[in-house]
């Protein structure tokens, strides 16, 4: 029999692309994958081989919803994560719950990033093992590797003495007390509505769901795990998925041939959902690279004219072809580009804009591949930053050892096969009950 896996995640291309290849991981091993995604990544998922469905709205969508336009939208989200799981991810939950529900009652196994709420509901409703999907260091929320984010600015920074870690428990209680009292109530409507008591776990902090296991869905070079995560915790590496539309990665022919006509430039991206409201940051990018004198490769979706023959632009470009090929990445901090400028092995400026990505940006510092500084600082700062980056050797050394080691992980297959296993144990352990005398 192929086990029927459904992975839901909720978010950007860097909580996507890690669950498609962690599907095509688990098709390789006999699983028959299904991919439970925001609605306009259906086709995306399709065209990669995953049969998927669509189980909560789009940015677009929920930008549309509440009466705003995207960029207004996005400015908010990027301010107050509160405003995002306000407005974003708790009003979709009763009706992503019950699509979800229709696609993995026959589920053998339920695979959910943090923000899917409905994949430990539908989960634990059906008796079905859940796996927990942590896309980057601090989703663990450890009090012991505290999140270095403005949302967890109660917390003591590293290093931890006894009075700085009871300190830390002390914050988690009260944080998990706060997120109790904002959304409890909201996700307890929702699992009573599927027959569940409610949960005395504290929402987004913690699943829901009792995990069967724990997937850290990233290199450990970021960091390795917390010794308050649970025991069956582990870190499998990153998945790689670099594909625009779902096809096999490439890079445009006009991009090929820049690339190929000179030094090696400045690669400067900010995710997929942050470039809306920030064209001012490109525009002074424009202006660090022409005062550098370095060619750019600006990765935005906005509509930026290209100013010099040393300045191209795209609304995407594989990262995996892209990256190794820059002096170096100017970034947000972003999971999933901090893995690929990881896995490329070059020195990096990371500018955060929101969430986790102020805490991968300080792992990045702390690591010595990269620098950090904030979006105001960066126009007056960015230069001397830059030519550090470029001019120490020190960067360029750590990064490309660092790339070798993330190059050799396997995180799609250590994830499909940490599945497997659970579905395996829990098919054996339904077959005993069910020949069992007792069970007759």
């Amino acid at each position: 029999m192929s086990p029927k896996i459904v992975l839901a995640t909720f978010g950007s291309l860097g909580d996507l692309h890690p669950f498609i290849s962690v599907a095509l991981a688990l098709r390789t091993r006999g699983a028959s994958p299904l991919l439970a995604v925001p609605h306009d990544f259906v086709e995306k998922c399709r065209a990669a081989g995953i049969e998927a469905e669509g189980c909560v709205p789009s940015f677009a969508d929920v930008a549309r919803t509440i009466g705003l336009h995207d960029k207004r939208a996005t400015r908010k989200a990027i301010k107050s994560t509160e405003f995002m799981i306000r407005k974003s991810v708790l009003p979709s939950l009763a009706t992503s719950t019950e699509l979800l529900d229709r696609i993995a009652s026959d589920a053998h196994a339920i695979v959910g990033s943090t923000f899917a709420l409905a994949a430990p509901i539908v989960a634990e409703k059906y008796g079905i093992p859940f796996v927990s999907g942590v896309l980057q260091p601090m989703g663990w929320f450890s009090p012991l590797d505290p999140p270095l984010t403005p949302d967890f600015k109660l917390y003591a920074k590293p290093p931890l003495g006894p009075f700085k870690a009871e300190w830390n428990q002390f914050v988690a209680r009260f944080l998990g007390l706060v997120t109790r009292l904002q959304y409890g109530r909201h996700i307890d409507k929702v699992r009573r509505a599927q027959g569940l008591p409610k949960s005395g776990a504290a929402p987004i902090l913690e699943p829901g769901t009792k995990p069967a296991v724990s997937l850290g869905l990233y290199s450990p070079v970021l960091r390795s795990l917390p010794a308050d995560t649970p025991q069956s915790a582990r870190l499998t590496g990153f998945p790689w998925f670099d594909s625009e539309d779902g096809a096999a990665p490439k890079l445009d022919a006009e991009l090929a041939a820049f690339l190929d006509s000179g030094p090696a430039p400045l690669v400067i991206s900010l995710g997929t959902v942050v470039p809306i409201a920030a064209s001012e940051f490109y525009q002074r990018s424009v202006a660090i690279a022409c005062e550098l004198g370095l060619r750019a490769v600006l990765l935005t979706a906005e509509t930026m004219p290209a100013s010099s023959p040393d300045i191209i632009v795209r609304s995407y470009a594989p990262h995996s072809l892209l990256f190794p090929r820059a002096a170096a990445i100017v970034h947000h901090g972003g999971i999933g580009t901090t893995g690929q400028a990881l896995r490329a092995g070059v020195p990096q400026l990371v500018i955060p804009f929101m969430a986790d990505q102020f805490d991968n940006a300080a792992r990045i510092v702390r690591m010595g591949v990269g620098l950090l500084t904030s979006q105001r600082r960066y126009k007056s700062e960015g230069i001397k930053l830059l030519r550090r980056l470029l001019d120490e050797q020190e960067f360029a050394l750590t990064a490309a050892g660092i790339g070798q080691r993330v190059r050799e992980e396997d995180g799609a297959g250590v994830a499909a096969d940490a599945i497997m296993r659970i579905v395996t144990s829990a098919l054996h352990t339904r077959a005993a009950v069910t020949e069992s005398p007792a069970f007759g």
